[in-house]
């Protein structure tokens, strides 16, 4: 439940602290006074949506801060152990709006994010306002509060998850049947691709040796007459270079009988004479493979050619290509076994569409048990709440499928939803003599107030929210209606945290603890304070509340009587 409340550089607030306990706390004040600015730091400490004009003017940022004590066995506690937090420390929840844009979230003192905060808080709390006023004027809300009154929000989530899952396996099934209708052009075409790169049967590398080849012929020419001239000089031809080199070795070799110092340089020629004439042998071999065959450069270029329009085609290199050959026998694998996962996926729809039908079947028989007690429930709090002569009912229809509702999202003719085959409308005659109508047309301000207090007080045992914030539940009552109200919320209260927001005595003396609400001015700024009523300043607001700002014994002796009763 919520233990304290920060607030600080926000709206008309420049620095206000709350501590609130348990049961019912009252918070009173004159219109305008920052109550529902309270209330709208607490929406943002759990989740909501952020403005920077909220920044208090003259500031660079708001701050607020809010500190809920946890029970150990809650909801909210195993969700914060599953995120990596200590439950038993609580949870501080801080938030800094920027006047810039940014916005900080921090859980216990850790940064986080705004979709964990949702997450963790999404139990924590629960403010009835006018928010809840436009909740309940939505029927699928109906719907869910017939659910959690029955116990069957379990079946109803069972409900749910297989639905999610017949959807997907209906979503593989549709694009199963979109490739078989597509199959016969689908192989084709990747026939065609496979005949055409397995027909050209490109070798790795094949490309890079037939290039080298594609050069030497296109130069045969020009290196056959090269490579001649070459040998001329080295060899054949008068004064070449074997020829002076033989008669060096001899001169040498003479005057090396002179000076032995000489030997070794002669042995060094001999042996370069003998390279030369193996580089010779070489040439004149070379000079033999010289090729010059047009013939052959046209097969070769040809060759490159389709090599060239199978890269460009797939992928850019030969490795590539052949790798795309492979990926094609892969494809013409699995189009064949389309028809086969057509008929898996057909029997693994048909398994869930039997266990399906069957929960969503079992689910609206309870609900039509549970909406009967949950009439008569209904009518009996709102009795309390000077109701007395109101009827209520639930009328639950089934949502009938059409001719285009796939069959495995039907049940006896019905739709399946991701919450059933029902539809509820909760339907209210407020006075005796009228026919029940639906509540979303019929109700009046005060009226819902009470519906809605009357269900939370219905639902409070079922429901996990520790606490219970309402702001507009005086909204168009008083006198004893208000008194019975008071007392429905002092009921309440035996069950969770409730903080009500009332500009009505007959709530306000209900409280177990009474906060003041109020505005000053000061040096040209307003500014919202809050004040935690002691017992005889209790009786001066009670007394406020019922005559106003001009407080007589009259309204001071009202005032006590009320509160003593």
């Amino acid at each position: 439940m919520l233990r304290e409340l920060a607030i600080r550089n926000f709206a008309i607030i420049d620095d206000l602290q709350i501590g609130f306990s348990d049961g019912l706390t009252i918070l009173s004040g004159e219109t305008g006074a920052g109550k529902s600015i309270i209330l709208n730091a607490v929406n943002l400490l759990l989740g909501s949506r952020a403005a920077t004009d909220l920044v208090r003017s003259g500031a660079e940022s708001a701050e607020l801060e809010a500190f809920f004590e946890l029970s150990a066995a809650s909801h909210v506690a195993s969700i914060m152990t599953r995120h990596g937090y200590d439950p038993s420390e609580g949870l501080m929840v801080r938030r800094i709006i920027a006047r810039n844009g940014t916005n900080r979230v921090y859980l216990n003192n850790r940064m986080a994010t705004i979709q964990l905060l949702h997450t963790i808080t999404e139990n924590l709390a629960s403010i009835s306002g006018q928010h809840a006023h436009q909740l309940l004027l939505k029927e699928e809300q109906h719907l869910y509060i017939l659910d959690q009154f029955g116990g069957l929000l379990p079946l109803r989530e069972a409900v749910s998850e297989r639905f999610q899952k017949i959807l997907a396996v209906l979503k593989k099934i549709a694009e199963l049947n979109a490739i078989a209708e597509r199959q016969a052009e689908h192989m084709e075409l990747l026939t065609f691709q496979l005949k055409e790169i397995t027909s050209a049967n490109p070798l790795l590398g094949e490309d890079e040796d037939l290039e080298q080849e594609r050069r030497r012929l296109k130069n045969a020419e020009t290196l056959y007459q090269t490579v001649y001239n070459s040998i001329e000089s080295l060899y054949s031809a008068p004064g070449s270079v074997i020829e002076k080199l033989v008669a060096v070795n001899k001169e040498l070799t003479k005057i090396s009988q002179i000076d032995e110092q000489l030997k070794p340089n002669v042995q060094n020629l001999s042996e370069a004479t003998y390279q030369i004439e193996d580089l010779i042998d070489g040439l004149r071999n070379y000079l033999n493979s010289i090729q010059m065959d047009d013939k052959r450069l046209e097969a070769v270029e040809d060759r490159l050619d389709t090599l060239n329009k199978l890269k460009r085609k797939y992928g850019g290199t030969l490795d590539a290509v052949i790798a795309k050959s492979k990926s094609i026998e892969q494809g013409l694998a699995s189009v064949d076994n389309v028809v086969d996962q057509i008929q898996k996926t057909q029997a693994q729809a048909n398994e869930l569409h039997t266990q399906l039908k069957e929960l969503v079947l079992k689910l609206s028989h309870k609900r039509k048990k549970a909406a009967r007690g949950f009439a008569t429930k209904v009518m009996d709090q709102l009795s309390t709440l000077k109701m007395a002569k109101t009827k209520f009912s639930v009328a639950l229809q089934p949502i009938t499928a059409d001719e285009k509702t796939d069959f495995h999202l039907t049940a006896d003719d019905c739709m399946i939803t991701e919450t059933g085959i029902d539809r509820a409308t909760f339907l209210i005659a407020p006075n005796v003599g009228e026919a029940l109508k639906a509540l979303t047309s019929i109700a009046s301000g005060g009226e819902l107030s009470r519906v809605i207090l009357a269900l939370k007080a219905l639902l409070a045992k079922s429901d996990s929210v520790e606490t219970v914030v309402f702001d507009e539940v005086d909204a168009g009552i008083g006198g004893g209606v208000a008194e019975a109200v008071g007392k429905k919320l002092a009921a309440l209260a035996k069950h969770h945290q409730v903080i009500c927001i009332t500009h009505l005595p007959q709530i306000a003396k209900f409280g177990r603890q009474h906060f003041r609400i109020s505005k000053t001015v000061s040096s040209g700024r307003t500014r919202t304070s809050i004040q935690l009523l002691s017992d005889s300043d209790r009786f001066k607001e009670i007394a406020r509340m019922l005559g106003g700002e001009k407080i007589t014994r009259k309204t001071l002796a009202h005032a006590r009587e009320l509160l003593e009763h």
